[in-house]
């Protein structure tokens, strides 16, 4: 690539990044329909992962590793959705937390019940990118094995 190529292009892509916005880790959901509906994606989420660790148990497929790493992925989401709905309860239905911005990188977390025991639970059920991330990594290897191993398939059934 040329210089004046490379230049151009550093340049857009610095300025591209100079008049963005920041984008908030957190979704605001118009109330009250729209947490409502949210809600029941999230438990309509966690049915739909449990047939699936379901019928992939009952037709004995976790046998296969791709599989396996699949169920694993759905444990994962159906985890992540819980906890997930716990979070929009205690904040946005029930109200029990109440979040003020201190500053740019500081915010206050309190209970409106009073509890210690209930800004513990929601400050670790916030790190719900603990659960979701091993379960998108859980399904991208169980989809990559099941692919290597449909390819092996393919190679053996071919004749030379």
């Amino acid at each position: 690539m040329k210089s004046t190529q490379l230049l151009i292009r550093t340049g857009l892509i610095g300025a591209i990044l100079a008049i963005t916005e920041p984008a908030l880790a957190t979704q605001a959901h118009s109330a009250p329909e729209g947490l409502y509906a949210h809600q029941l994606a999230h438990i309509f989420f966690i049915i739909s992962m449990g047939v699936l660790t379901y019928w992939l148990r009952e037709r004995k497929l976790v046998q296969a590793v791709g599989w396996r790493h699949i169920q694993y992925s759905a444990l994962f989401f159906i985890l992540w959705n819980v906890d997930a709905f716990f979070v929009h309860l205690v904040e946005e239905q029930l109200a029990l937390i109440d979040i003020q911005r201190v500053g740019l990188w500081e915010i206050n977390i309190t209970s409106t019940a009073n509890s210690p025991v209930l800004l513990w639970l929601y400050y670790a059920a916030k790190l719900d990118h603990l659960l979701c991330v091993p379960a998108l990594l859980f399904l991208f290897f169980g989809l990559r094995r099941l692919l290597k191993d449909a390819e092996t398939q393919t190679t053996r059934t071919v004749p030379p």
